[in-house]
């Protein structure tokens, strides 16, 4: 059975126990991005930067293929996110907001019924992934210990 697509947009929200400046370090520094999302050659938070990385699923390589298209420093970072030979284009975007010492991160993606009807591609896939990206990798990143330089 072909899921429905769906335009409504992706959106999840969490409350980090970290500065806004902490979390904004966790999106857009290289080394701080390698430690909870995928392994980037590089990355640079700046309009028009390309960025990509590959990963294996279910036994194929999958290249993800994303550009920066918006930048406010410890607001809000967005970027298309659209996959190599494969139809459709979404767009990522992390909104920042301060709460004490402690920062509300809003995630939302696009665009979803962009892509192919297809189970890796279903809004539930998608969920899948980011919730554990979000909530469990990122989570563990900016909550543990605080790196020393």
């Amino acid at each position: 059975m072909t899921p429905i697509p769906d335009p409504e947009p992706l959106v999840l929200e969490r409350t980090f126990n970290a500065t806004v400046t902490r979390v904004w370090t966790a999106l857009t520094q290289l080394d701080a991005i390698r430690q909870w999302f995928f392994h980037l050659p590089a990355f640079e938070s700046r309009v028009g930067f390309d960025f990509g990385f590959t990963v294996e699923c279910e036994g194929q390589k999958v290249v993800n293929q994303c550009r920066i298209t918006e930048v406010v420093p410890e607001s809000r970072l967005a970027f298309t996110w659209r996959y190599e030979g494969v139809e459709g284009e979404s767009t990522i975007t992390y909104e920042l907001f301060a709460e004490g010492d402690k920062t509300r991160l809003k995630f939302t993606q696009t665009g979803l019924e962009t892509f192919p009807k297809e189970p890796q591609f279903s809004r539930a896939s998608f969920l899948e992934g980011w919730n554990w990206l979000v909530n469990e990798s990122l989570k563990n990143h900016l909550e543990g210990p605080i790196p020393t330089p």
